[in-house]
């Protein structure tokens, strides 16, 4: 994992990200320790959920179980070592953990970015052209979708970790950042590092930008149908079930860009943390609120699951 570079030296990494705020780290990690339980027990349910129900088997809910599961892997590879380091007096990682680390977070992150703009192909086909979903999406076209962001998305990651860790670290080992990310380790690197950032700087705007221009172009064809509907309450369902894929949208992606898509900077990270924090731990957890809170088929198979009684409306 030290790559082919003979002159690196570090062999390991101090994480100092939250080290500066003292006794508050305790109130963080049971402030951290509550917000994980929280992201496993909310997609966990989710997953139950759309398993158990048959009124949930349909691609949109397929997607939906698999991003809810590759969010749970997702804060698994970061949450866990926070916690342990918030309880600790040393924050070292190694060089092997870290590259480790770095594959599976970038990984993750990628694959949700590729599956959240397949949710939104999925919308555009259901909307713009219902009688021809079923064909169109079918189980099929569904698994490779799926397959092409995973596989596509740890492609791109294990590119990315391979030329982060190519780089020579023979200097500082104090990661401004409460997990290994490409920036802040980045910025460890005893050589000129200009060329590669650009490259990775590409990758970025491969994973975030391309996804999310996709999106936008399937929703412009899905608002000018929803337009097109006669009757109130058929735009109103119609808006209801493009709202939830909206609201995770714009906060994954904006929150990727912040990070990812500007310019180089030698300034210290802490607001980056602050950020990091979004898409690290509220963002998969504000996917299953997102999502069982504003989507009535998902409260109502919810309901079913737990034995509660469903109101039926008589027409």
């Amino acid at each position: 994992m030290h790559g082919s570079n003979r002159t690196t030296m570090v062999a390991q990494f101090i994480l100092v990200g939250f080290s500066s705020l003292g006794e508050l780290q305790l109130l963080l990690f049971v402030v951290f320790l509550f917000l994980y339980l929280t992201i496993l027990l909310a997609n966990a349910t989710i997953m139950a959920v759309i398993r158990c129900s048959r009124t949930l088997h349909t691609p949109m809910y397929g997607f939906l179980f698999i991003l809810s599961f590759s969010e749970s892997c997702y804060t698994f590879v970061i949450i866990p070592q926070l916690l342990a380091h918030l309880l600790s007096a040393t924050k070292s990682i190694s060089f092997a953990a870290c590259a480790t680390q770095l594959f599976f977070f970038l990984g993750f992150a990628c694959t949700n970015c590729f599956l959240i703009a397949v949710m939104g192909y999925d919308r555009y086909v259901a909307i713009c052209h219902p009688m021809r979903y079923t064909l169109i999406m079918n189980k099929r076209l569904g698994l490779g979708l799926v397959s092409l962001s995973g596989v596509t998305g740890f492609f791109i990651a294990l590119v990315a970790t391979n030329l982060i860790c190519d780089m020579p670290f023979c200097g500082p080992n104090r990661v401004n950042h409460y997990f290994c990310d490409m920036a802040p380790v980045i910025k460890l690197a005893c050589t000129d590092t200009h060329v590669k950032e650009l490259v990775l700087f590409s990758l970025s705007i491969l994973v975030i930008m391309v996804p999310f221009l996709l999106i936008l172009i399937s929703y412009s064809f899905i608002v000018n149908t929803i337009l097109k509907i006669p009757s109130a309450e058929g735009k109103r369902k119609a808006f209801a079930t493009c709202a939830s894929h909206l609201t995770v949208v714009f906060v994954h992606y904006g929150c990727a860009s912040i990070i990812y898509l500007r310019p180089r900077s030698k300034s210290a990270s802490d607001k980056d943390q602050l950020v990091a924090v979004t898409y690290t731990v509220v963002t998969p957890l504000l996917n299953p609120l997102v999502y069982s809170l504003r989507n009535q088929e998902v409260k109502t198979a919810l309901k079913r699951v737990l034995g509660m009684p469903v109101a039926i409306k008589v027409v």
